[in-house]
């Protein structure tokens, strides 16, 4: 698809055509839903790498399903034998937006054209990297294919299963993977100069400041928890209240205070999310004898976001002798605050300043992304784009054209800069 140098709205007007040819891959008919290992996802990938092929990039898929596009050096010097990464993701929620992940990876793909078109002959190679695994919809877990990449992934989540009782290890192997060979696509440090991402910012900030762009500081730890209640089932006509054992009025109890706990830490960005809840029996003339519900942990500082969970627990175990119920909770995923590197940050915010003229915030972000992975290898650095009233996750989420072609432009300088740094 590369051609002549194209100016800002044409880079954005083919963004949209292609975030638009994604869009109609999915497994429901009017909206978006592409999970990982899924035939969806596949779909989508082969087209990506279409694209990485008619852009002169060498294209693979690696064991963890990520499509990759290769460039090499265009020009000798001290860094031709490494490379940088670019990349995002191509999976999505259930009923998603489509831009999220997506607007990654499109971008990374334009800017490389427009370096070729513009006749720039990199110092070091490029690797455009589309996972495929970053929503973790599918599987009690998230990041697979980032973490793949970036050498930490944890073997022992090959036996997680998705709601169908199918594992991980076969779904790989039906996509034609090879669990076995994982640790082969892993990136090896002293090889990679850093990873860049762009994203739209899925929140409110840059819209609120009219600006169409920013520079990333730092993703938010995170935590999920499962929270597990067990009481007693009995006739609603019959029990009365003071010798119930509700597990569900136990949930919503903990629901309230995990709200509460997060309202009270606004200093470092806490909050608390409960997205999923189940009760049983779920009859309505029973009282619930069971519940279980997620808990959503995140702040700007993992010792605030540890000791919001502290205090949750103190929560459930008041709820024990209170609700007369047994509350259990089961930490299954942790992920650290991940700080961009203070260079890339300054190198993008310079470039973000020369293309739309005006200073370029830094804004941390609430969401995970591929970064927390890749932080994990080597030096990362984002650029959030601005999206209509925050919104995302959500067939309303919504990037004009012209921030889009902003924002390849903005990839491109940042690229540019890189180059210049590396050839001094």
């Amino acid at each position: 698809m590369s051609g002549g140098r194209r100016d800002r709205t044409a880079l954005g007007a083919r963004a949209q055509e292609m975030i638009d040819a994604l869009a109609a891959i999915s497994a429901e008919e009017g909206r978006v839903t592409r999970l990982y290992l899924t035939p969806e996802h596949r779909r989508a990938a082969d087209l990506v790498g279409t694209w990485m092929r008619d852009a002169g990039l060498s294209v693979r898929m690696d064991n963890a399903g990520t499509m990759r596009g290769s460039r090499p050096a265009g020009r000798p010097g001290r860094s031709a034998n490494k490379a940088l990464l670019i990349g995002s993701h191509i999976d999505t929620v259930v009923d998603a937006g489509r831009y999220d992940g997506n607007l990654g990876v499109v971008a990374g793909l334009l800017a490389l054209e427009e370096l070729a078109a513009r006749g720039v002959a990199l110092p070091f190679g490029v690797d455009l990297l589309a996972f495929g695994d970053e929503e973790g919809v599918r599987f009690p877990v998230t990041l697979t294919s980032s973490s793949v990449a970036a050498g930490i992934f944890d073997p022992k989540t090959l036996d997680a299963t998705d709601a169908d009782g199918v594992t991980l290890r076969d779904a790989l192997i039906a996509f034609g993977c090879d669990p076995a060979r994982l640790k082969d696509d892993a990136y090896v440090r002293p090889g990679v100069l850093g990873y860049l991402e762009v994203h739209i910012e899925q929140g409110p900030v840059l819209e609120r400041e009219k600006l169409p762009l920013a520079s990333v500081s730092a993703i938010a730890g995170q935590s999920r928890h499962v929270v597990r209640i067990r009481g007693e089932a009995g006739h609603a006509g019959t029990v009365p209240m003071a010798l119930r054992h509700d597990a569900l009025a136990a949930a919503a109890e903990l629901v309230l205070a995990a709200e509460a706990i997060a309202r009270r830490d606004r200093r470092n960005a806490l909050v608390a999310t409960v997205g999923q809840i189940e009760v049983r029996p779920g009859a309505p003339n029973v009282i619930a004898a069971e519940a279980r519900f997620s808990l959503d942990i995140r702040a700007a500082n993992d010792e605030a976001r540890r000791a919001a969970f502290q205090e949750f627990r103190l929560a459930a175990r008041r709820a024990d002798t209170t609700r007369h119920v047994v509350v259990g909770v089961e930490t299954v995923m942790e992920k650290p605050v991940a700080l961009c590197a203070p260079t890339l940050q300054k190198t993008i915010g310079s470039a973000i300043g020369r293309v739309t003229g005006k200073a370029a915030p830094n804004l941390m972000s609430g969401a995970g992304h591929d970064g927390q992975a890749m932080s994990q290898l080597t030096d990362f650095g984002m650029i959030f784009v601005r999206c209509r009233a925050g919104i995302s996750h959500n067939p309303r989420e919504f990037v004009t054209i012209d921030d889009m072609g902003a924002a390849v432009e903005a990839l491109v300088a940042t690229i540019e800069d890189m180059a210049a740094q590396e050839s001094r």
